[in-house]
């Protein structure tokens, strides 16, 4: 993928959270949001739980990805395009 690509979709990653996330952060900081490009969410405090529920629900590279209120992960973003690792946890830390 390109960079250009690549920053289109963080940069829509972010209006997403803007958008559907910021306004968790006083009850769920801390937790994962996966952000559906129609601001459907899930929430939970397992990253892995998270990602599997926004994969069955919403589909691989189809949402947002964050921890609520984390400023060290602010900057950081991620779309899971096609997870092709079976575990859970290594689809997951395989993106980090």
């Amino acid at each position: 993928m390109k960079q250009e690509e690549l920053r289109r979709r963080a940069d829509e990653d972010d209006e997403l959270y803007e958008r559907f996330g910021r306004h968790l952060e006083g009850k769920h900081r801390g937790a994962f949001v996966a952000i559906a490009s129609d601001g459907r969410t899930i929430i939970d405090s397992d990253q892995i739980r998270a990602l599997e529920q926004a994969i069955s629900a919403f589909g691989s590279g189809s949402f947002a990805f964050r921890k609520i209120g984390s400023r060290a992960l602010r900057r950081w973003r991620t779309r899971f395009w096609s997870l092709a690792i079976d575990s859970p946890a290594s689809r997951f830390s395989s993106r980090c």
